[in-house]
């Protein structure tokens, strides 16, 4: 990971936990992303990456992974230690903004247009982001981003990418699910959103590309997943002592 703590930077706002998109990217839905990038001749291991959402750091890392440099900062502070800085991604950052070639994130849903366009000045190379497939939806999205800034790829994921709300939870780890009459029982974590990575990408000249390419990911959850990319299950999602199945 690299750092700027520069004051300017350090000293942007935080928001409340409660105000924001927690949604922890599974680390396999991220190396799904950089094998397809991997394919289309990215040289990963010479390029710098920035994640600008990068909370508990599980897409940060796993870019570290293949990237020569991650510069990794978020609005909060989540207390992972390879935060280079408390930051809102959307101000104007001026000479303190990294030097790089990616921006890769998983951003907030109601700001993703905003970032998507902030991302764009500050990568040489390229940018993409984690969505929900309604994304590409809507009229408003469509005037002030996808109609003069249009993604080079669509790819959305053929299996479920399975994200709750404040937790990173393994699909093959039940959890302790109680209904509205109170019983509880263990059922293994679904998803009924449907996910996609969008990639805008420049050419030698700096030029978007903007002949749109849609490519599905196929199912990969197994084979991209390692020991050691699923955090403990909270003590409030296990089975209770003397919990009834």
């Amino acid at each position: 990971m690299s750092a700027n703590r520069s004051s300017a930077v350090m000293a942007q706002r935080a928001e409340p936990v409660d105000s924001l998109d927690d949604f922890p990217t599974p680390p396999w839905a991220t190396r799904a992303l950089l094998r397809f990038l991997r394919g289309q001749g990215e040289p990963l291991h010479l390029q710098h990456a920035w994640e600008p959402a990068c909370n508990r750091g599980y897409l940060a890392r796993v870019l570290a992974e293949d990237f020569d440099q991650v510069h990794a900062t978020d609005v909060h502070d989540y207390g992972w230690p390879g935060q280079d800085g408390v930051a809102d991604f959307l101000i104007p950052w001026g000479q303190d903004a990294p030097d790089v070639d990616w921006v890769i994130t998983n951003p907030p849903f109601r700001l993703g247009a905003e970032f998507i366009r902030h991302a764009l000045r500050y990568a040489r190379r390229g940018v993409a982001v984690l969505v929900r497939t309604s994304f590409v939806e809507g009229v408003d999205r469509h005037d002030t981003l996808f109609r003069d800034m249009p993604e080079a790829f669509v790819l959305p994921f053929v299996e479920r990418v399975v994200m709750w709300k404040g937790v990173l939870l393994d699909p093959d780890v039940p959890i302790w699910k109680v209904d509205k009459k109170g019983a509880g029982k263990l059922e293994k974590p679904t998803s009924a959103t449907c996910y996609a990575w969008l990639v805008w990408r420049r050419d030698g000249q700096g030029v978007l590309e903007c002949d749109t390419r849609f490519a599905r990911i196929p199912p990969c959850r197994l084979e991209l997943t390692r020991p050691g990319d699923y955090p403990p299950l909270p003590d409030h999602l296990r089975k209770p002592r003397g919990g009834l199945l």
